[in-house]
C-alpha cells in the first residue's frame, strides 16, 4: 500500500494530519531557504556597514557610506535613531544620554525582529510535527485494526502490515522535525552573532554621541562636501 493510498483509505483525520505534516513541511522549507539566504549576506552587511561606519570623517558620510552597504537595513536604523526629537514632547526630555538610550534600544528590537522572523515557525514545527504524526499513526492503526476485527480470521500477516503502514505518519512527522530542528538552531547561532555584533556597535554609537556634541563629529574633513557636515549635524 502507497503513502497515498493509506491517506485515502485511513478516513479524514488521517488526511487531516497528512494535510498538516505537509503546510507544516513547504512552510519550514520556505523559512529555511529564505534564512539560509538571507542570514549569510546579512552578516557580511552588518561587517562592512560598521566598519564604514568607523572608517568615516563624519557622520554624515558614514550615513552615506552604511547606506551603501547595508541592503537590509540592519545598521542603518540605529544610527538614524539617533536624530533626537526638539519638539517639546515627553520623548524629548531627559539628557542627551537617557534619550540615546531609549531610541537606540527600540531601534534595535526592530532590527533584531526582522532577523528573528521565522525561527517561531521553525521552533513550533519541529515541537509539534513528530506528535501530529504520532496522531496519525494512532488513528491509521485504529482504523486498521477495526477494518480487521470486521473481516473474520485474523493472522499476523494480516496485522503486520497495516500496522506498519500506519507507522508510516511517524516517520513522515520525524521527516518534517528534523529539518526544522536543525535549521532552527544553526540559524539561531548565527543570528546570536549578528545580535552581539549589532549591540556592540549601538553601545559604542551611544558613548560616541553621549561624549561629543553633534558639532564636534559633523566638522569636515578636507574633500568632505558640505551636504555631509550638514547631515552629521542634524543627527
Amino acid at each position: 500500500m502507497s503513502l497515498l493510498a493509506l491517506v485515502t483509505q485511513g478516513g479524514l483525520i488521517s488526511q487531516l494530519v497528512a494535510a498538516l505534516l505537509l503546510g507544516m513541511s513547504v512552510a519550514s522549507w520556505v523559512v529555511i531557504l529564505w534564512k539560509a539566504w538571507l542570514l549569510p549576506r546579512a552578516a557580511g552587511d552588518v561587517a562592512r556597514s560598521t566598519a564604514a561606519f568607523w572608517q568615516s570623517p563624519t557622520l554624515g558620510r558614514a550615513c552615506e557610506k552604511v547606506a551603501a552597504f547595508d541592503r537590509n537595513a540592519l545598521v542603518l536604523p540605529l544610527i538614524e535613531a539617533t536624530r533626537l526629537p526638539s519638539n517639546g514632547t515627553l520623548a524629548s526630555a531627559g539628557d542627551r544620554a537617557a534619550q540615546l538610550t531609549r531610541v537606540l534600544r527600540d531601534a534595535l528590537h526592530g532590527v533584531l525582529h526582522k532577523l528573528q522572523f521565522g525561527q517561531v515557525l521553525l521552533a513550533t514545527v519541529g515541537s509539534t510535527a513528530p506528535f501530529v504524526g504520532l496522531l496519525g499513526t494512532v488513528w491509521g492503526i485504529y482504523h486498521a485494526l477495526t477494518g480487521m476485527a470486521t473481516a473474520g480470521q485474523v493472522t499476523i500477516d494480516k496485522v503486520s502490515g497495516p500496522v506498519g503502514e500506519a507507522l508510516i505518519m511517524t516517520a513522515a512527522g520525524l521527516v518534517v522535525a528534523i529539518p526544522a530542528v536543525l535549521a532552527y538552531n544553526v540559524f539561531g547561532r548565527r543570528i546570536g552573532r549578528m545580535e552581539a555584533d549589532l549591540e556592540g556597535f549601538a553601545r559604542d554609537l551611544r558613548e560616541l554621541l553621549t561624549a561629543s556634541s553633534p558639532e564636534d563629529l559633523a566638522v569636515q574633513a578636507p574633500g568632505e562636501t558640505a551636504n555631509a557636515a550638514h547631515l552629521g549635524a542634524s543627527l
